[in-house]
């Protein structure tokens, strides 16, 4: 059984939906699936229209030694799924003085290792000892991930996180790779995200590291409406609308993770061709020094400061003046005025006196 810990610190990124369509998908090619929600705010159980409170789940299995057996229960799409609900998230408090937390759900695993082909783990976003559970079970990891600049960050932190886990708790631990998730193509944000990403991989082929053998995944899941309407009708994308680009995208996905379509290295998706771009890429990578900064701080800052300019000089440049042409058409009121000369004054003297109170006479 492949077992696969879905995870991201960072919500809102795609982690319930790869969960849900990409164990569905699985289910489509005829493999035998485990879901497992491991989230407090059980998303992945809702997007499968389950109730967690009507049965045990995760939290009965983390809290009671309930059997993985009993709290497994079938969905419409074919998988098998360990519901979750709001209690899961007193987990944390009552599991602190119960010695071994972090290997409760690798044991329980161990009973049902025969009956599935993979495991799909739904993790919080946040790191708590669900988060460790997950992780010390689990022998992949798959990271969804949106292409923007603090999408990145968050991967930093994570894989911080998965190192030290690998170290102290479960050396076979390693991320397969990272799934861009609400993926625009088309903008010059994504591609640069793609490129940093790319980069900082490709300096740890040489370093054992448990993302060393990592790659980003050439299918990309492109922003559809369909995938968040599904949900609330409690199905997957491929009950919801089977012919829709999330559908597509997510059997691409699932192809790929089996093998059948899927790369030995790493891609960097390509940046428009621009003068910023051009200078990022021939600048020499940063060297992996503790900490796997992504993307550096100071490297950031000149690319925005880059940008800013840019933009100014686009707003100060100003056209040329174009020559004037001269035509025949009639000159201007003023050009009349300068051009034929005032009539000479009339010597008169004509003047005004008063003669009555009432009346005026003009005398020459």
């Amino acid at each position: 059984m492949r077992r696969i810990a879905i995870i991201n610190q960072k919500g809102g990124v795609g982690k319930t939906t790869t969960c849900v369509n990409l164990g569905a998908a699985l289910a489509q090619r005829g493999q035998r699936v485990l879901l497992i929600d491991l989230d407090p705010q059980a998303h992945l159980t809702t997007h499968l229209g389950l109730d967690g409170a009507q049965g045990p789940g995760t939290y009965e299995l983390l809290t009671e030694n309930t059997a993985l057996a009993e709290a497994v229960r079938p969905t419409e799409s074919g998988m098998h799924l360990v519901a979750s609900r709001m209690d899961l998230a007193a987990a944390e408090s009552e599991l602190i003085s119960v010695v071994g937390r972090e290997v409760i759900l690798k044991n329980c695993l161990a009973s049902v290792a025969s009956d599935y082909d993979w495991l799909l783990i739904d993790c919080p976003p946040s790191f708590s000892v669900l988060t460790l559970n997950a992780l010390v079970a689990a022998d992949e990891i798959v990271v969804p991930l949106q292409a923007h600049f603090l999408g990145l960050q968050g991967v930093s932190r994570l894989l911080d996180t998965v190192r030290l886990v690998a170290e102290r708790l479960n050396p076979a631990l390693r991320v397969a790779g990272f799934v861009l998730c609400m993926h625009e193509a088309g903008t010059r944000l994504a591609g640069e995200v793609v490129a940093d990403l790319g980069r900082f991989i490709a300096e740890a082929r040489a370093q054992r590291l448990p993302w060393s053998a990592a790659r980003i995944f050439e299918t990309r899941i492109r922003r559809n409406i369909k995938l968040a309407e599904c949900p609330s009708f409690g199905q997957s994308i491929f009950a919801y609308a089977g012919t829709s680009h999330g559908a597509d995208d997510y059997r691409a996905l699932s192809d790929e993770i089996l093998g059948e379509s899927a790369v030995a290295a790493p891609t960097v998706e390509k940046v428009p061709t621009t003068a910023k771009t051009a200078t990022t890429a021939a600048a020499p990578a940063t060297p992996f020094v503790a900490g796997p900064a992504i993307v550096k701080p100071a490297a950031a800052a000149a690319r925005q400061q880059k940008r800013r300019l840019e933009e100014q000089s686009r707003k100060t440049e100003r056209p040329a003046p174009r020559p004037r042409i001269e035509t025949d058409s009639p000159a201007s009121p003023r050009a009349v005025a300068q051009a034929v000369p005032a009539p000479a004054a009339a010597d008169t003297s004509a003047e005004i006196t008063p003669s009555t109170p009432d009346t005026a006479r003009a005398v020459v």
